[in-house]
């Protein structure tokens, strides 16, 4: 996908029934293709597996690990290392009622509020019932957990929005190296198959829109060099996050949103982009810092650190009954706010009571991140400041991993399972990598083994994939790499932690332009960026910016973590419910919201009530209309011209007309 265009407002669904592009048509329930791909030459070489698993944090090694153990011959494909994803970065450790006293229910309560009204009930309780049971085996599996030197179990911590202290940790503030170390040494000791430094370029379908791969580009020398591709009927998208798209983040370089982008152009449909989360408290190293910064776990404050203005007053005081250790939006709000009160760029987090004992101790991996950058926390508050963490949203899936789309699936953060809602609760991340991971592995070796399974769904057997066209004109242009820093500086400034309608439509302006100018390019030269991995990630990042962009202009409230400076209240009347996105074949896109917060099914193997549109406005420069109210849903707008389109029925995926461009 690289981008979208104007187009004229259908009146109603496509009776026919949806053709792939070979001329077939479309497994029943199957989402139409698109047709869009990613420029690319054709693959040079290929394997053949039951199921490829692109990414290598902890969902993906899960997965991995789990249907390999099933007999299903699983192949992984990563974009750098095989320990190199988001997953070692995690400092906090893994959310989990294993503590005396402590129960899945508090879990729950704790998870629903945090998620601000959009948490899937049934997806949380999932969570919460099977997350301890997961975490065990993964102990089990040779991850090492920090104990208690007076019980001998687990040391469990407090972090934000927890009302227990139910944070399991290791070697202080490393959990997430822990856990990846644990499950790289088992896949390799399982020699399960593996492809490190391949970025993942596009889905795999057969005649009838089902997954049957994916196309790859390694590069550097090695076994597999170039395009290529693994041929398998199950592909489960672990590729981690999309914090790249801005020009501050605590993601690693690889997070540029390319599973979101691969599934949108596979047709699949994606929730709650809009829902990006600003951790707290991120390593304030100057207001021309960009890429990637060091972030101060919450388990600081959780272990009794306070926020302090320069004036070292503790500003959260009295904003929240959890004060400090309120939900990461409100913190992020807070802080905010004050910087906004003071006119500073920053505020600090004190912890010199800890002492250096306990930061050598406790938090070794902050402590030497700061010192590195001339900062001692033992003797001096850290400055900080909120910035992009994590994607709440991303490619809608049910709670077995699946996605719209016959035998794709997801888990991590490229899913969006409905368990965090328009805010993730601290420390659950790698939780739902687990559990999430787990179930998509249960039900691959379930299909697998039962070739009489019906539904759209149905058995994964070997498929064949359709031909590859690799034409020498492209049909979609490129990014070039420069792209990228274009991208980031545009939603820092208008998608970031404070946005309103002015910002975000100056966002979109921005975009739009820079699609247009390659498609120009494309146009009148023929020419587009060389194909290449930083050409592709550019091109990924714009695709994943404008569906942000335009589910973040859709929810006219403030939830969450997406703030709206324009609509600062928020209404559960109208919008408690989901945003759910797809590409269209002619580049626009389809936006509905849900008839609640718990998802519709991603098959029709289930019938759910109609999900309710989001009116969206035909002038490219017009606000959108409110959501229509519980009553009206689903009423026909009545035209005044006979020839005007009609509102579609409730249910129906309305285009999404760019204003002017989004994507």
């Amino acid at each position: 996908m690289t981008g979208t265009q104007h187009s004229v407002r259908s009146t109603t669904p496509d009776p026919e029934p949806p053709v792939h592009p070979a001329g077939a048509p479309a497994a029943p329930g199957a989402p139409a293709p698109t047709g869009i791909r990613l420029h690319a030459p054709a693959p040079g070489w290929s394997l053949t597996a039951d199921v490829v698993v692109v990414g290598s944090g902890v969902a993906g090694l899960t997965a991995a690990l789990r249907c390999s153990a099933a007999g299903l011959r699983t192949v992984v494909v990563t974009k750098a290392r095989l320990d190199d994803g988001s997953t070692r970065w995690a400092q906090g450790g893994i959310a989990a009622a294993l503590g005396e006293g402590d129960t899945p229910e508090q879990h729950l309560d704790d998870t629903l509020v945090a998620g601000a009204g959009l948490c899937d009930p049934a997806a949380v309780r999932t969570l919460v019932t099977e997350g301890p049971g997961a975490v065990r085996r993964l102990i089990e599996s040779g991850a090492h957990f920090d104990t208690s030197a007076t019980t001998g179990g687990l040391a469990l911590t407090r972090e934000g929005g927890h009302h227990r202290s139910r944070i399991a940790h290791a070697g202080g503030d490393a959990t997430g190296a822990e856990v990846s170390r644990a499950l790289v040494a088992a896949v390799r000791a399982h020699d399960i198959p593996t492809v490190e430094n391949a970025l993942v370029l596009d889905l795999l379908t057969d005649a009838e829109g089902r997954a049957a791969g994916v196309t790859l580009h390694v590069m550097g020398e090695g076994q597999h060099d170039g395009v290529g591709a693994v041929h398998a009927p199950a592909v489960v998208l672990a590729t981690g996050g999309m914090g790249q798209i801005f020009s501050v983040t605590t993601n690693p370089p690889v997070s540029t949103g390319d599973g979101v982008a691969l599934a949108l152009r596979a047709g699949a449909e994606v929730s709650d982009l809009e829902f990006v989360q600003f951790h707290p408290t991120v390593l304030f190293l100057g207001a021309d810092a960009e890429g990637q910064l060091p972030l101060v776990s919450e388990a600081v404050r959780g272990e009794g650190a306070h926020l302090v203005d320069a004036d070292g007053v503790r500003f959260m005081t009295g904003q929240h009954e959890l004060g400090e250790l309120a939900p990461r939006d409100i913190v992020a709000k807070g802080i905010m706010r004050r910087m906004r009160e003071h006119g500073a760029a920053h505020m600090y987090l004190d912890a010199r009571h800890f002492g250096a004992a306990m930061w050598e101790q406790r938090f070794p991996t902050i402590l030497a991140a700061c010192r590195a950058h001339g900062i001692d926390p033992v003797t001096e508050p850290v400055p900080i400041a909120p910035a992009a963490h994590y994607a709440s949203g991303g490619v809608r899936t049910d709670q077995r991993g699946r996605t719209t789309v016959p035998g794709l699936y997801a888990c991590g953060e490229v899913a969006c399972t409905g368990v965090h809602g328009a805010n993730r609760l601290a420390s659950n991340s790698l939780l739902e990598g687990l559990v999430y991971a787990e179930r998509i592995a249960d039900d691959i070796a379930a299909r697998r083994s039962a070739p009489a399974l019906d539904g759209p769904q149905g058995a994964l057997q070997e498929r064949v994939p359709a031909p590859v066209a690799a034409p020498e004109v492209p049909a979609h242009p490129l990014l070039g790499p420069e792209a990228r820093f274009t991208i980031q500086r545009i939603m820092t400034e208008g998608a970031g932690v404070l946005r309103s309608e002015a910002s975000l439509a100056h966002a979109a302006d921005q975009l739009r332009r820079l699609h247009e100018d390659a498609c120009d390019a494309l146009a009148e030269q023929g020419k587009t960026a060389e194909p290449g991995v930083d050409s592709w990630e550019a091109t990924n990042l714009l695709c994943v910016a404008q569906v942000l962009l335009a589910a973040a202009r859709e929810r006219t409230e403030t939830r969450g973590c997406h703030w709206r400076e324009d609509h600062p209240e928020r209404h559960d009347d109208t919008w408690r419910r989901h945003i759910v996105v797809r590409l269209n074949p002619d580049r626009t896109l389809a936006l509905r919201t849900t008839a609640m917060e718990a998802f519709p099914p991603t098959t029709p193997e289930a019938s759910p009530a109609p999900d309710r549109e989001t009116p969206l406005a035909a002038d490219p420069e017009a606000t959108p209309a409110p959501l229509a109210s519980a009553a009206e849903a689903g009423r026909p707008t009545p035209a005044a011209d006979p020839a005007a389109p009609s509102t579609p029925a409730a249910g129906a995926a309305r285009p999404h007309h760019p204003r002017p461009q989004e994507q």
